[in-house]
């Protein structure tokens, strides 16, 4: 890792409040009663009644929505044994995995214990706190032990995710696999190159699957396991062959299914081409695979592969499991995780894999359609519907097998309330980000001499989102990277005073000239503008030599917004531009205009404001549930005001049938759903997630986002300029670096839309363009 890169991991988990989880109450705590029902004397009564009925601790604690993720440290990662202490940022990062996928709450707890029977001793006697507990990094063979004994002694759920997610998700791959190659479980040749925890579950998942122990042959670094060995244990010794010389070469002869967990490199080509007909390999080390995507795929055309990376088709990754797996546990209080639920993980998902893919993963991975084949074998791990799939089929396994003390019988019901506990924003934002990788774009960045800017830019060209080009006086612009630690060596600095550059601001002129001569800008004004950096910023993206731009962060929003209004102008149709935020809220992202642009529109100037949200939205892949704001509810107030924001709904209406809107409306009335209903039945917002906020004027929607933003607590992104008819977006005053890169995805995705693919050859060709793609394929 560069150093640049190692300071901001460092400062991404040191800055704030250190790490990256936190405790909050989900009751009032405020008022002296508030007080008193929490704790002394309240707190009594609960106490009292799991006293009577153990069972109660579910309803009146967070027990049954609590999993403990348990390491020593002794495999972390591709680090090894570096301790429990050491390990804990892995497990807070599992933690919010956990969180982020299903809606579950993490006490991590590392264990400074090496010894297993002492281990299981400590975890066993945390079980009254946790309705479920996820093992992670242990090391082989003690994991095994552990493992296998807290599931003896605990009544809760207990999985090793270290061993078993990878084999439930790469079971998934290999059923829909076999498939596809018309072949039979039972019938296949396995080469299985790796022997430790991972791969002797996903031996025996395969043999759950119907798989026959005599069709395995296992390879670990001692070489091929066989009777002669001592060293096996009782779960690798059946597996043992007679053969003790086999070498990996001659065992992938006539093989069908390869699958690895060990070491770079070690299975070479024409390995591979003395496969079976129709193989399947599964390279699963990391970051680099037993063989590459593209050398498997030279030799054999006929293959179907998966690897561990997000940069090639069929990514096996654990995060499609253990969320969605312990949700299904936790729901329906199972007492263990057992061999029949991890089953049903495994054919949900790959069943799922079989189902048409919503927009929003086809967005994300910057694909017009996937479709189930040789190269989607598994659900992609940004889709949403994982929850709803897994988790019941999961709780349901539960109930068939006897291990679940509360059936649901309203499954439906269920899968809607999985639905509703996620809301859309992390899945927005990844989404949008997978998108913008897989198509970057030049971004022109006017105010380069800021280290915020230089900051985002270097974070944005890192990150794969776009390839940086900066303007401003170089010396300036190096001299504050060089103090601040910031690499740029591989962007173009553009001074826009430069006597060098004087032939391309004449040409910006001319063109320039050509759109304003009429509109009292004469020709030398247009050459003196061209020294402007947002001027001839707007011009690179007008004439081509760029794609997007942004600027604003330390000018007024009217005089930066000027430039882009003068020389690209609108889109056909737009009379006047607006400005949108994209709020993320623990509901989902909700979008709220104009908050930047006009001061009072008319109702006519409202619905055109409303319309082109409406088509921004849609290119997030979401459909827009909109609400027109006032003071006044369908006519309570009979102010001109309020008659305004009717007028422009219905003006909506009349422009697109189709597009679900009602106003005008009080601000919290589109969210009470009961009284929306109650009072206002023949409302299109009825039974509706509202995800849309128009505001009646700049006023109220300035003053509702920043209120928002601050004391809400809520991530903003924007302002999106809407209406323009290419790419620039201009920055709020005093941007934070965050928003900078967030604007930077939302630049790029909007020139993906606006623009033509790059006419400039000679920067296509250039080392740093051909070196940010490169990154790309690194990015995982």
């Amino acid at each position: 890792m560069s150093d640049a890169k190692k300071q901001d991991a460092l400062l991404y988990h040191s800055k704030g409040r250190p790490g990256k989880i936190e405790v909050i109450p989900t009751k009032e705590a405020k008022t002296q009663r508030d007080l008193s029902l929490a704790y002394s004397p309240g707190v009594a009564e609960p106490c009292m009644e799991i006293h009577a009925n153990p069972e109660d601790a579910y309803k009146y604690t967070a027990k049954g929505n609590l999993v403990a993720v348990i390491s020593n440290g002794s495999a972390v990662l591709g680090l090894g044994n570096i301790g429990a202490l050491a390990g804990k940022p892995v497990m807070e990062g599992k933690g919010v995995l956990f969180k982020i996928f299903a809606d579950i709450d993490v006490f991590d707890i590392e264990i400074n214990e090496s010894d297993p029977e002492k281990f299981v001793q400590i975890v066993k006697s945390l079980e009254p706190t946790f309705g479920g507990i996820n093992l992670e990094d242990i090391k082989a063979p003690e994991c095994f032990y552990i493992e296998q004994n807290l599931k003896k002694q605990l009544s809760i759920p207990v999985m090793h995710d270290d061993q078993h997610g990878t084999a439930i998700i790469s079971g998934a791959a290999l059923l829909n696999a076999l498939e596809i190659q018309g072949k039979k479980i039972e019938d296949i040749k396995f080469v299985i190159s790796g022997a430790g925890a991972a791969a002797v579950a996903c031996v025996q998942i395969y043999v759950a699957l119907g798989a026959k122990h005599e069709h395995f042959t296992i390879f670990d670094i001692d070489g091929v396991l066989h009777k002669g060995r001592t060293d096996l244990g009782d779960i690798r010794a059946q597996f043992a062959v007679d053969n003790a010389s086999l070498t990996l070469a001659e065992a992938m002869k006539g093989a069908d299914v390869f699958i690895g967990l060990s070491a770079p490199n070690v299975l070479k080509p024409e390995m591979v081409a003395s496969m079976n007909t129709k193989p399947i390999v599964f390279a699963m080390a990391n970051p680099t695979p037993e063989i590459s995507y593209e050398a498997a795929k030279a030799v054999r055309d006929d293959i179907i592969m998966a690897t561990g990376r997000s940069d090639y088709p069929n990514q096996v990754n654990n995060v499609l499991g253990f969320p969605y797996i312990f949700r299904g546990a936790l729901d329906v209080r199972a007492t263990q995780i057992n061999e029949a639920m991890k089953l049903a993980a495994v054919k949900a998902l790959a069943e799922l894999a079989k189902t048409p893919v919503p927009d929003i993963v086809t967005m994300a991975y910057g694909q017009k359609n996937i479709i189930f084949g040789p190269d989607y074998i598994i659900p992609k791990p940004l889709d949403p519907r994982l929850l709803a799939s897994v988790s019941p089929a999961v709780a349901q396994a539960a109930i068939d097998s006897g291990v679940a003390k509360r059936p649901i019988s309203d499954w439906e019901g269920y899968k809607v309330e999985l639905n509703k506990r996620l809301g859309l924003d992390n899945q927005v934002i990844r989404a949008i980000g997978g998108q913008v990788r897989r198509n970057p774009k030049r971004i022109v960045f006017a105010e380069a001499d800021n280290q915020k800017i230089l900051k985002s830019a270097s974070i944005a060209y890192e990150d794969g989102i776009c390839y940086p080009i900066l303007l401003g006086e170089r010396s300036k612009i190096e001299s504050i990277a060089r103090d601040n630690g910031i690499n740029i060596e591989d962007f173009p600095i553009v001074d826009t005073r430069d006597p060098n550059l004087e032939e391309t601001r004449q040409k910006f002129a001319a063109a320039f000239f050509t759109k304003r001569q009429r509109k009292g800008v004469n020709y030398y004004e247009s050459r003196k503008l061209m020294r402007d950096r947002n001027y001839f910023g707007c011009m690179m993206v007008e004439m081509g030599e760029a794609d997007a731009m942004i600027s604003g962060l330390t000018k007024n929003y009217a005089d930066a917004i000027r430039p882009a209004l003068q020389t690209i102008g609108v889109e056909p149709g737009v009379k006047k531009i607006a400005g949108m935020y994209l709020l993320l809220t623990k509901k989902g992202p909700l979008f709220l205009a104009d908050t930047t642009i006009n001061f009072n529109p008319t109702a006519e100037e409202l619905a055109d404001i409303t319309l082109m949200v409406a088509k921004e939205i849609r290119n997030f892949n979401i459909t827009p549930h909109i609400a027109m704001l006032s003071y006044s509810n369908f006519g309570s107030n009979p102010s001109d005001e309020a008659k305004l924001v009717a007028t422009a709904t219905r003006i909506v209406r009349e422009k697109n049938p189709d597009l679900v809107v009602d106003g005008e409306m009080q601000a919290w009335l589109p969210f009470n759903k009961e009284v929306l209903k109650e009072n206002y039945g023949f409302s299109q917002l009825v039974d509706k997630d509202v995800n849309t906020l128009i505001f009646p004027n700049l006023t109220a929607g300035n003053v509702a986002y920043n209120l928002l933003k601050e004391v809400g607590g809520a991530e903003l992104i924007g302002p999106i300029l809407l209406g323009l008819k290419k790419p620039v977006h201009v920055l709020q005053l005093g941007s934070s670096v965050r928003n900078i890169v967030n604007m930077a995805n939302i630049a790029v995705l909007d020139a993906q839309l606006k623009c033509a693919d790059h006419s400039n050859k000679a920067l296509l060709d250039s080392k740093y363009w051909q070196k940010l793609k490169a990154k790309m394929n690194l990015i995982k």
